[in-house]
């Protein structure tokens, strides 16, 4: 885990670098510099250039003089220090990258052309990313809540604290691509067959992101390979802190009427470790214990660093008796194994990823002419655009029901133990069957199209169907 790469300071030289700063300067200097360049070489000229120019340098300017310096980290005071490059993030845009990056090529190579993933990507991206914080926002809508309505929304929209829910993505960005495809006249089933691949390579990256974030973790679990173990600052290390293992006590939560602060938990003491904190501070079994983590050591951060970086202490309480109090460095600066489910679907995401290859030429290849050739394009599936996005809807459907089984950050609903997520996935696999087999079975009532129609020719692994005209969804 590192949740934070490097930090961007507040400012340089006595100047702010994002405000009305030297990033500000810098696009100035660049807009003037293009526009330039522009005039010297005889093309656009100095006013056609500047209107080619101003939509975009507008744009980058309200960015760097509004929305990043809301985004910069304060220390213990409350002054701001930098705007943190989140690992998260690295690997969200090496997800965005490499998804539409391939996703470009294999367009082009199927004969869709690269721009019909231009065009899309946009789309899909920002409303990926809505439907991504939407569904997170929802299912922990209660986090969220501030003071104000300001302060609450401020706190829906800060992004860079993490915060996405990968089916909310795929919601968000299916139905968005459903409006962008309508809009250009693009082929849904054949388009969606080359992109569906490329998912998977944006999910293997989207989950080594969560992996440095910390989040989207399994239950603890014995050490072993498939599991990781977070430092002290993570979620997980204050949730364990919470549960009393890292303490050496297990005991049984109390269910009250009344609202558990964040930051506590109340338990009844089941056992003691031998030799471990809590025998230490006189814990003894039976006793009803309130733990609680410690902010008081806040201020032992440096004032040129993040406040977010102060670990907490833990106050150990029986009724109103402080028991113990330990300090950052009394705790373990290392939280128990736990199951690490985002290199569990990162596995599972590069595995997909080549298996679909994989399926793609089985379904696409060229059938022997003979006598047979009706049962044999039955059988390897012909040119049926849609199949092989189809088996990928599903397959992910089935790894995220298992994952939900071993991550314990969602409760079950409707009056099951089944969460949000594995609802959504069982709905998706049953959706995604139907229409596979109504695809298999070479029905597409909005096109038309059979089995037979159109040309199967192989470029760069995807079918390049004679009726590029087939839009229906």
């Amino acid at each position: 885990m590192r949740r934070t790469l490097f930090l961007i300071p507040h400012e340089f030289a006595g100047w702010p670098i994002f405000g009305i700063g030297w990033a500000l300067m810098f696009l100035v200097i660049a807009v003037l510099a293009f526009i330039g360049w522009e005039s010297r070489r005889g093309g656009l000229g100095p006013s056609a250039a500047a209107r080619q120019i101003s939509g975009f340098a507008l744009m980058a300017a309200v960015i760097l003089v509004v929305v990043v310096p809301r985004t910069e980290l304060v220390n213990t005071l409350g002054d701001p220090v930098g705007v943190a490059v989140r690992g998260y993030g690295m690997f969200l845009m090496l997800a965005a990258v490499a998804s539409v990056g391939l996703a470009a090529w294999r367009a082009e190579r199927a004969g869709l052309g690269a721009d019909s993933i231009l065009q899309l990507a946009p789309w899909t991206f920002i409303g990926g990313l809505l439907g991504a914080r939407v569904f997170y926002v929802t299912q922990y809508f209660q986090d969220f809540m501030r003071p104000t309505w300001g302060e609450t929304l401020m706190s829906m929209a800060a992004l860079n604290q993490g915060g996405l829910v990968v089916y909310g993505g795929f919601i968000g960005g299916f139905i968005a691509s459903l409006i962008a495809l309508k809009r250009h006249q693009t082929p849904i089933w054949r388009i969606g067959d080359v992109i569906i691949p490329c998912v998977f390579v944006g999910l293997l990256f989207g989950r080594l992101g969560c992996l440095m974030n910390g989040c989207c973790y399994g239950g603890e679990c014995e050490a072993g390979p498939l599991a990781v173990r977070f430092p002290a600052g993570s979620q997980v290390h204050a949730e364990q802190l919470l549960s009393g293992d890292l303490l050496g006590i297990e005991g049984q939560p109390v269910v009250s009427e009344e609202e558990t602060r964040p930051g506590q938990s109340r338990m009844v003491v089941d056992s003691v470790r031998p030799n471990s904190l809590a025998s230490q501070a006189g814990v003894e079994a039976g006793q009803t214990l309130t733990i609680a983590l410690d902010p008081s050591y806040r201020g032992e951060v440096p004032l040129n660093r993040p406040a977010e970086e102060a670990l907490p202490g833990v106050i150990v309480l029986k009724g109103d008796e402080v028991l113990k109090r330990f300090s950052p460095q009394d705790l373990p600066s290392i939280a128990e194994p736990v199951w690490g489910t985002q290199i569990i679907s990162s596995v599972f995401a590069a595995i997909m990823f080549v298996v679909l290859l994989v399926v793609e030429r089985f379904l696409h290849r060229r059938p022997k002419q003979s006598d047979d050739t009706a049962n044999q394009q039955a059988f390897t599936g012909g040119r049926r655009p849609g199949v092989l996005m189809l088996i990928g809807f599903i397959a992910y459907g089935v790894l995220r029901i298992v994952l939900e089984w071993i991550r314990v950050d969602e409760k079950g609903q409707f009056g099951t133990s089944l969460s949000i997520s594995q609802w959504v996935s069982l709905i998706v696999i049953v959706a995604s069957l139907v229409t596979l087999f109504i695809r298999w079975r070479g029905v597409d009532s909005a096109s038309g199209e059979r089995p037979g129609d159109g040309d199967s020719r192989i470029v760069g692994g995807s079918s390049v169907a004679g009726d590029a005209a087939a839009t229906g969804s």
